[in-house]
């Protein structure tokens, strides 16, 4: 991880694909654990360290993750996640570039626990959850497309269900329908910015994260002077 930005009340950090976000039946070591450590050991804390998990990302997915440092920021911060007022931007590479060059998409997802895998429908099923998203394209090279995904709900493995459904899985992610894994168990998706208001100071929020490191990712990033 690479924190991105720090204030009393708030933390972002640019997680890898390998990372967790909390903590699962692995066992490994969840990224809300090593924010901890490199809090206790920059201000040198004694005993706990508060950490509030406000969102999370799937573990192969890069990109931003706010962490609240305080309670008050936690309750607010989950308030503003929970009415929409968290702007989330990822980018995914996507080997089928969809038929329209930008549109929403709007869904039904139905979640199936045991599988750990999300099915989209047209209209509305038992137990399902609109979904909704907006994307346009936004790079392209000989092999493959680069989407910029606009979240305007969060749902279970939402963009990925979504992009597959028509026609677009993430390159890598083989649940969704691409063919081949990446070499580091990572799909291409990368939670690349998020925009809120701050939770205490109510000053603006924008934060983007660099592109992960791989010669696609970076390729993309230089066409378009997309890089940081």
């Amino acid at each position: 991880m690479t924190v991105v930005y720090e204030d009393n009340h708030i933390i972002i950090v640019n997680k890898t694909a390998s990372e967790i976000v909390q903590g699962d039946k692995t066992g490994d070591v969840p990224l809300s654990e090593t924010v901890k450590l490199y809090l206790k050991e920059k201000y040198r804390k004694p005993g706990n360290v508060f950490i509030g998990v406000t969102h999370r990302l799937d573990r192969p997915v890069s990109g931003l993750v706010v962490f609240a440092k305080t309670g008050k920021a936690l309750s607010r911060l989950n308030e503003l996640f929970k009415n929409g007022e968290v702007e989330k931007t990822y980018w995914a590479i996507v080997k089928q570039p969809p038929a329209e060059t930008e549109g929403e998409l709007v869904n039904y997802l139905v979640r199936n626990e045991k599988q750990n895998k999300s099915y989209a429908y047209d209209t509305e099923k038992p137990g399902s959850k609109k979904a909704v998203l907006h994307y346009r394209l936004i790079a392209r090279s000989d092999n493959y497309s680069l989407l910029e995904v606009g979240l305007k709900t969060g749902r279970h493995h939402q963009i990925r269900c979504q992009l597959a459904r028509i026609g677009c899985p993430i390159k890598g992610d083989l649940k969704y329908g691409f063919p081949r894994s990446n070499p580091d168990g990572s799909i291409c998706l990368h939670a690349r910015r998020v925009r809120f208001v701050h939770p205490v100071s109510k000053e603006p929020i924008d934060v983007t994260a660099p592109v992960p490191p791989g010669n696609l990712w970076r390729s993309f990033g230089e066409m378009e002077g997309l890089t940081d």
